[in-house]
């Protein structure tokens, strides 16, 4: 018999035990749960430092993008303007110099040193053209961008920059192999001609004198292709032989055919008597002579045609203002011969006319300007009256908004000697700024001169306002004379008017202005300016009523139009849906028709 020894616990000590085990499994649990509240907290950690290490990484790679926003170069700037000549120079003494150079042995030989320091003084501008090239800005969306790395990859991606690198290969190292006079192997250095015909372009837009710009050039293109071919000629009479035959050039074995000076200055003979056809040279004998004549013949006749055509075109067009002024003389001459207007009379209007054309005041200004956007002729225009008209003591105060408005509304008027710019008792329209010359205040008989006008002054000011209780009215009190040829600026009453309504302000400003120089010159009569509304304004009003009136009309009668355009389309669907709904029916649709006649009966 086996015995069990057990230890009996009471339920006191059971009890404990059981909340000794839960404390225990507790302390397991909340150990497991600092555990992993502890890991998630790292993973947070973790998880906001990498996102801190982003945000700094962005803000970084943001900063770098910054700094890499680098000095670039306006395309339509000074600088780059002048680079663009700088550039030019050596395009030129390559397009000219290296064909020479190889075509006539002694140019080459005879001053090596200075065709080295010539040579690779332009290979290093041609190496700073090409980073001038990913210095220059581009617009995008309006804006000049500055991103280096944009530059870069727009530079590289166009055709030019393939022709730039070709353009500067070294192929100078072929010297070691073939020696010192073979100068047509820098012949890749003309593929770098398009930054001439940009300078060219460039200049042409900036220049004051285009279409003189314009022949200067085309004249530049023909010497050089005469220059090329007289190069070629001499090159063909070398390889053939000097003096062989009567077409080459003579042996250079004479004393007075072996100078440098005389080889080209006979071979560009050659070249210009060839390619303008005059073809008082001497025949060719060998086949070779031949072709090439022909190909010579074919590009005179060809390019010089229309280099030649181009530059007619251009004399023409230098022409065509004068020849257009000519055409209104004729017009007005030959209206005065139709109306048998007097001698003396034609006289002053073809002295007025040669007066307009000698001192350039032929040119219609609106005309000339109607081209550009509101903003550069509102600029212009400000550019070049403004100062004029801030002269006039009743706008001197005004806003710069009413002054632009009346500015673009300036008219310039010429008057001749003796003409009478404004009579008195005439209604004033008008006010007047004199610009350049002089104006006498004369007495009724126009002879005798109470006061002279001359540059900025001006006239009619207050007439334009129609101000209540001026004694003249809006008459004009005196004789105004011009003394010789005087150039004027003519405000109209309507154009003031209209530019007023939108400155209801300056308007009150100006009447209160006129008010006070009137009192001053003892012209206002105080009992009518402090009476009711002015008759002129009521009748401003009662003009602005009727305004609105037509314009209430014009909209009814649009809307009435609109009306009976739909009514027309509604009858039309309405037949169309009888002429579905009568076979199914059997009901004729007519009796509606009489039944709505009798209706509206």
């Amino acid at each position: 018999m086996t015995t069990r020894v057990g230890v009996i616990k009471t339920p006191q000590e059971h009890l404990n035990v059981q909340s000794l085990t839960k404390q225990g499994r507790n302390a397991s649990t909340e150990k497991l749960e600092d555990s992993k509240s502890s890991k998630s907290d790292g993973e947070k950690e973790k998880d906001t430092t990498v996102k801190e290490n982003k945000s700094d990484q962005k803000k970084t790679k943001d900063t770098e993008e910054k700094k890499k926003e680098v000095f670039v170069i306006d395309p339509s700037g000074n600088l780059y303007y002048n680079w663009l000549f700088c550039i030019t120079l050596p395009v030129m003494y390559n397009w000219t110099m290296i064909i020479a150079r190889a075509c006539f042995d002694e140019l080459q030989s005879n001053n090596l040193e200075m065709w080295f320091i010539f040579d690779y003084m332009s290979d290093t501008i041609y190496v700073a053209d090409m980073f001038v090239r990913t210095r220059t800005g581009y617009l995008e969306q309006g804006l000049l961008v500055k991103e280096e790395i944009k530059l870069k990859k727009r530079y590289k991606g166009t055709v030019q920059f393939k022709l730039d690198v070709l353009s500067i290969i070294p192929t100078d190292f072929l010297y070691f192999k073939l020696g010192l006079n073979y100068p047509e192997i820098r012949i890749n250095r003309l593929l770098r001609i398009s930054r001439m015909f940009e300078f060219f372009q460039q200049t042409e837009t900036r220049t004051s004198y285009p279409n003189i710009f314009r022949i200067s050039n085309l004249v530049m293109y023909i010497i050089i292709i005469i220059h090329w071919n007289a190069c070629m000629y001499f090159s063909i009479s070398k390889a053939i032989g000097f003096g062989t035959d009567t077409w080459v050039y003579p042996n250079v074995t004479h004393p007075e055919f072996g100078r440098l000076a005389r080889k080209y200055v006979y071979s560009l003979y050659w070249s210009t008597l060839t390619l303008t056809t005059i073809g008082e040279t001497p025949p060719p004998v060998r086949d070779v002579e031949y072709f090439f004549v022909v190909v010579d013949f074919l590009v005179g006749v060809l390019i010089f045609a229309t280099i030649v055509g181009n530059i007619g075109s251009m004399i023409s067009n230098m022409n065509a203002a004068r020849e257009e002024f000519q055409a209104r003389i004729d017009a007005i001459k030959q209206y005065m011969e139709f109306r048998k207007v007097s001698k003396d009379l034609e006289k002053r209007v073809i002295k007025w006319f040669d007066y307009l054309w000698t001192n350039k005041k032929a040119v219609d200004e609106r005309k000339v300007l109607k081209f550009l956007p509101d903003k550069l002729r509102a600029e212009i225009a400000i550019n070049v009256h403004l100062e004029t008209l801030k002269k006039v003591r009743i706008f001197a105060d005004c806003e710069a908004g009413l002054l632009v408005e009346l500015v673009l509304k300036l008219q310039p008027q010429v008057y001749s000697p003796g003409d009478y710019i404004c009579r008195k008792g005439d209604i004033g329209r008008e006010m007047y700024i004199i610009k350049e010359g002089k104006l006498a205040v004369v007495a009724d008989d126009g002879v005798t001169q109470h006061v002279v006008l001359s540059d900025g002054s001006y006239f009619g000011e207050i007439s334009i306002l129609n101000i209540k209780g001026s004694k003249a009215g809006n008459r004009r009190t005196a004789n105004i004379r011009s003394i010789g040829y005087s150039d004027l600026f003519c405000l109209h009453k309507d154009d003031l008017m209209e530019a007023l309504i939108e400155y209801p302000d300056a308007k009150a400003l100006l009447e209160e202005k006129g008010r006070e120089i009137l009192m001053k010159d003892g012209l206002l009569d105080l009992e009518v300016a402090n009476t009711g509304k002015d008759p002129q304004e009521i009748e401003e009003k009662v003009y602005q009523l009727e305004i609105m009136v037509d314009n209430l009309q014009t909209r009814f009668a649009r809307l009435l139009a609109e009306y009976g355009a739909a009514q027309q389309k509604l009858k039309t669907r309405l037949t169309e849906v009888e002429n579905i709904l009568k076979p199914h029916m059997g009901f004729d649709f007519s009796n509606l028709e009489e039944m709505e006649i009798d209706f509206g009966q």
